[in-house]
């Protein structure tokens, strides 16, 4: 592949990070000025953060036995890009979770000033999750060719980073939706529905 591509490639993906940070410290920024918003917004960052962890924590023997399989049945490049890949796709679920439990709350005091202002709020939000996908994805595929030279390669990179995804998104549903079904028993509690 010619260089000049690997490195619009490259700078393409740093843009995207270049972006996602900025959009953080944006976020970061914001105040949330109501104490009971905070106190919530700490609640759930600090569940979903814990879920992660330990989402990870089990994850971790699948990803170096099947680095192994694939070290041992395909080749050792192979190998090493699953695993690149799979914590590549490990760092930007827990860089756009990071920031997305701390956009929640901002989100809902923003609501207090109007749709639009939340909205703002809820879209830099998202946008930082999108960003660190497509640098992370773009870098770690430019770092994996650059690495070996072969494109064949690359697909250990996806594979890799597809298998965090996946489970992450199964994971996730259960434990959003245990989450939901948990607040609306609280709701109905507070409410005094028996």
């Amino acid at each position: 592949m010619d260089g000049h591509v690997l490195w619009l490639t490259g700078g393409a993906g740093a843009l995207a990070l270049i972006f996602a940070v900025l959009a953080v410290r944006r976020i970061g920024v914001m105040e949330v000025k109501i104490e009971r918003v905070k106190e919530l917004s700490e609640i759930i960052h600090r569940g979903a953060m814990t879920f992660l962890y330990r989402e990870y924590k089990a994850l971790v023997p699948f990803v170096l036995l099947v680095g192994a399989l694939l070290a041992w049945k395909a080749s050792f490049p192979l190998a090493v890009s699953f695993v690149f890949g799979a914590f590549c796709s490990a760092l930007a679920g827990f860089l756009g979770m990071r920031v997305a439990t701390r956009a929640n709350g901002k989100t809902a005091y923003a609501a207090t000033a109007g749709m639009n202002q939340a909205l703002r709020v809820a879209f830099t939000g998202g946008v930082v999750m999108g960003m660190f996908v497509v640098g992370i994805g773009v870098l770690g595929v430019v770092l994996v060719y650059r690495l070996y030279g072969d494109p064949s390669v690359i697909t250990g990179f996806g594979f890799g980073a597809s298998s965090i995804a996946l489970f992450a998104r199964v994971g996730g549903g259960i434990y959003t939706k245990a989450a939901d079904v948990g607040a609306d028993l609280v709701g109905k509690v507070e409410a005094g529905i028996p």
